[in-house]
């Protein structure tokens, strides 16, 4: 493996250089470096140092987007449209529900959980809880991830567990996030964690995953 590569591929990643990123994962690619090697060596590392650089507070918000977008033509180089590996560590279904229309958040939990070998099925925003139970029971995920920006979606997201039982799925797991629901206890949101941000999230499902 070529380290040097790998690394320029890190550093690009970080800086939010995808045009370069795409390059030298596509050079990888081309020296008989594998998809898996290269997420794992490359795009994970790359998110662990990000998600290092959250944890103690230096980065800015256009630095995790630049980043997030990297990740994600990297992404979609190594698995064109339609060839998404099917061995992944699981299914995660996402969503910012119904009157909430901001999804940065969501998205940035979306690059981090693929980059990580996560299937991701995204709701987008604005969504009733009756398609996220709809595409919950369609895709069999092992969890459910509710991004809030806003504090009136709060009486919504409690709901979402009762209406996740209704249909029989009370082995999914289910975690919130983003800035009006990280201030809330787990138990007054009716879900199994509450993420103070995306990798705290990941780390999360990574914990349950693999017990």
């Amino acid at each position: 493996m070529d380290q040097k590569k790998i690394n320029a591929l890190i550093h690009y990643l970080l800086e939010g250089n995808s045009q370069e990123a795409v390059i030298y994962a596509e050079t990888l690619l081309n020296e008989g470096m594998s998809k898996e090697q290269i997420i794992m060596y490359g795009l994970e590392e790359a998110m662990l140092q990000l998600g290092t650089k959250c944890t103690v507070e230096q980065f800015n918000l256009l630095e995790i987007m630049l980043a997030g977008r990297s990740v994600m033509e990297v992404m979609k180089c190594i698995y064109p449209e339609g060839t998404f590996p099917e061995e992944t560590k699981g299914t995660v279904v996402i969503a910012a529900l119904e009157g909430d229309v901001h999804d940065l958040g969501k998205n940035i939990l979306k690059m981090v959980l693929m980059a990580k070998g996560y299937r991701v099925i995204d709701c987008g925003k604005d969504c009733p809880i009756q398609r996220l139970v709809d595409t919950s029971k369609e895709h069999a995920p092992f969890a459910v991830g509710i991004s809030g920006l806003i504090t009136s979606i709060i009486p919504l997201v409690k709901q979402v567990r009762n209406a996740l039982n209704a249909q029989g799925l009370d082995h999914i797991k289910i975690i919130a996030g983003g800035a009006a629901l990280k201030q809330s206890l787990k138990e007054q949101l009716n879900v199994d964690f509450v993420a103070d941000s995306a990798f705290d999230g990941v780390h999360y499902l990574e914990q349950i995953r693999g017990s």
